[in-house]
């Protein structure tokens, strides 16, 4: 172990030891016993009220809004107010959030919590039959949506009798709805409507692609979220006692640049909950582009950001041919796909004050797992780091379910209080990803000697664009509805900028034309456009196949990828 390494663990006994910030204690849950944070408050309603000890500090800038945090707590009060009231939501009722980020979404989302309400966020990207099948599972029969969003819901509001509430301006379309300013304004000065939550009780239903074809709902408690928070923070505490890394100008307040959609939970508890405890404004954009980005930087002296990589490499490219001053930012996060090890160095040689970091996790998570910054990052940057302290284990286990030592690859397993409890109607999927504690998390990992964790592989279907979890069989299943297609596969191809995107294997029916572009059209009507294929490959003969009849997928994978020049 190094030295400094060996200065973090003291750091982390030290702060976790009896009557410390960061106390441990065990809990059980489900029959399982885990480690504790015994000082965190009893739900996230409690939580939120940390934000008063910030009150006059900016919260959230977007656009041409600002808002203090006692302005945002308040009128997360009145939207919980207007809930109860209005909409007869109560505890364990499901409502969904569908919305570009902006601060509605993030009061709404206080609201509900507040009240022991379900938050469901839905993917901005999902087209109107992924919608469909949304509220389908969820059950949300209220949503708080945007004008774009709102568009590709009028379908089924009949269907699932939605009531809507309304961020922005929804004249001229066929649809009844509330706006959330007009909530605001009814219910001003309003008080929080007293509702017992359990730490235990449901607080979020968030969807994640996985193998499987649709979705999943991963169900966490206020627990799961609260735990997440708490660990991230013991990180940044012991990280500052050990001083394992350069700490940030003290002079400048905390400021974060919000990128990443609030619907993952890395938007919304990395970047947005974690923000409220340490009093962080949030400058929200409302789309990337690294211009504005820097603009914004400058502008509002962001000290704190995270995207996925290709963000940061962006960011990057344009911050060495700008004049902007961008030397405020210290620490360039990201998370949802691995960074090249090159662009590793690019940050540094770029942002000299900043301190470039990763971090891995899933939304069965709650976004939590490994974090590494710094000078850990530097010296190792393929690797996603160490596990954060003090409640998570890491575990890598062979096909038998038997644990393996250091250097050995095996599939990665993480047991923690922050897991969800597990998926939203489907215990057998459930039963089967999270077992005695531990979350099967489908990817193939090992650890090394002193438990930095490398990911190498993965088991699952899945394909990751850009951060965006994309089932290899949903997108199968929908070009299998085409009636031309006689056979399809999905694999996910090389992508220096995305990391990787969807490639396609198409056989056609006998006598069958179709062209590639046509073939996307018809995709378009029931896939988000993050999943649409960026190559097809049709083929006259049949796919190739291993010796058990299945699609020799990792085969095509290869031949594609070398007749591309990605390999």
């Amino acid at each position: 172990m190094t030295p400094e390494i060996q200065a973090f663990e003291e750091a982390v006994a030290s702060i976790t030891a009896a009557g410390q910030p960061f106390e441990l204690n065990t809990v059980e849950v489900n029959g399982v016993e885990y480690k504790n944070f015994a000082s965190m408050p009893a739900n996230l309603g409690e939580y939120f009220k940390v934000m008063l000890g910030h009150a006059g500090k900016d919260f959230a800038v977007y656009l041409d809004e600002r808002y203090t945090f006692a302005e945002g707590y308040q009128h997360g009060v009145e939207f919980a107010a207007a809930l109860a009231d209005r909409f007869g939501i109560g505890k364990g009722d499901r409502v969904a959030i569908l919305s570009r980020n902006n601060p509605q979404w993030m009061m709404s989302f206080m609201g509900m919590l507040s009240i022991g309400a379900v938050a469901v966020p839905m993917n901005g990207w999902w087209t109107t039959e992924e919608l469909d099948y949304g509220f389908e599972d969820s059950g949300a029969r209220l949503v708080v949506a945007d004008r774009q969003r709102i568009e590709r819901l009028l379908p089924i509001i009949d269907k699932f009798d939605l009531k809507v509430i309304a961020i922005d301006d929804c004249s001229g379309l066929d649809v009844e709805v509330t706006y959330f300013k007009d909530l605001l304004a009814d219910y001003a000065g309003a008080e929080l409507p007293q509702v017992e939550v359990a730490t235990d009780d449901y607080a979020t239903i968030m969807y994640t692609s996985g193998s499987t074809g649709h979705p999943k709902g991963a169900l966490s408690s206020h627990r799961g979220i609260l735990a997440a928070l708490y660990s991230w923070m013991c990180l940044g505490i012991a990280t500052k006692v050990a001083g394992t890394q350069e700490q940030r100008d003290a002079e400048l307040p905390p400021s974060a640049l919000v990128t990443v959609p609030l619907f993952h939970c890395t938007g919304s508890h990395s970047a947005f909950l974690l923000s409220l405890v340490v009093g962080r404004k949030m400058v929200i954009m409302h789309k990337w582009d690294a211009q504005e980005a820097l603009r914004l930087i400058e502008e509002e002296k962001v000290t704190w950001f995270n995207g996925v990589p290709t963000m940061s490499a962006e960011l990057q490219a344009a911050a060495e041919i700008t004049d902007r001053d961008v030397s405020s930012l210290t620490e360039i996060m990201a998370g949802g796909a691995a960074r090249p090890p090159e662009q590793v160095k690019k940050i540094t040689g770029t942002f000299k004050k900043s301190a470039p970091g990763i971090g891995y996790g899933l939304t069965e998570t709650n976004a939590l797992g490994t974090v590494n910054a710094g000078a850990f990052y530097i010296a190792r940057p393929s690797s996603a780091g160490r596990a954060v302290p003090a409640v998570t284990e890491l575990k890598v286990i062979d096909e038998t379910g038997a644990e393996l030592p250091a250097g050995e690859r095996g599939e990665l397993c993480i047991k923690s209080p922050v897991n969800v409890l597990g998926y939203w109607n489907k215990p057998e999927a459930t039963a089967e990803a999270f077992i005695d504690g531990w979350f099967h998390t489908g990817d193939v990992a090992y650890l090394d000697e002193e438990g930095f964790l490398y990911i190498v592989d993965r088991i699952k279907e899945i394909i990751i664009r850009g951060g965006e979890n994309i089932s290899c069989l949903e997108v199968e299943a929908a070009i299998y509805n085409h009636p031309a297609v006689f056979e399809a596969a999905v694999f996910g191809l090389p992508d220096e900028r995305l990391g990787e995107i969807v490639g396609a294997a198409v056989v056609l029916k006998e006598g069958e034309s179709l062209k590639a572009a046509e073939l996307g059209e018809f995709l378009r009507e029931h896939l988000a456009s993050f999943k649409l294929p960026a190559h097809v490959f049709f083929r006259d003969e049949q796919l190739p196949r291993i010796a058990s009849g299945k699609i020799f997928k990792r085969q095509l994978k290869a031949d594609y990828a070398e007749q591309l020049g990605l390999a």
